[in-house]
């Protein structure tokens, strides 16, 4: 289920952030802070694609890296999102 959420942001972040670079890899669990491809302002970039795309309502409270760091974590949390 969250391949195509994990598709949907591998390509968002890609065109966004790395300006449609996709020559570097992208794995799931490398962390998009840590690695200076999302900063504050990206985040909140992120959240409102993620709000959009997957009509989830992330409260600010959601807004934090065990949820939005990595493109594995940011699928699981839209998937569980999504389920309630």
């Amino acid at each position: 289920m969250t391949d195509g959420i994990n598709a949907d942001i591998r390509t968002f972040i890609i065109e966004s952030f790395l300006f449609g670079d996709d020559s570097q890899p992208l794995p799931d669990d490398m962390s998009l802070i840590d690695n200076d491809l999302v900063d504050s302002t990206g985040i909140l970039e992120l959240v409102g694609f993620l709000e959009e795309r997957f009509a989830v309502k992330i409260a600010d409270a959601d807004i934090v890296p065990a949820n939005l760091d990595t493109i594995g974590k940011i699928a699981a949390f839209v998937a569980r999102k999504q389920a309630s």
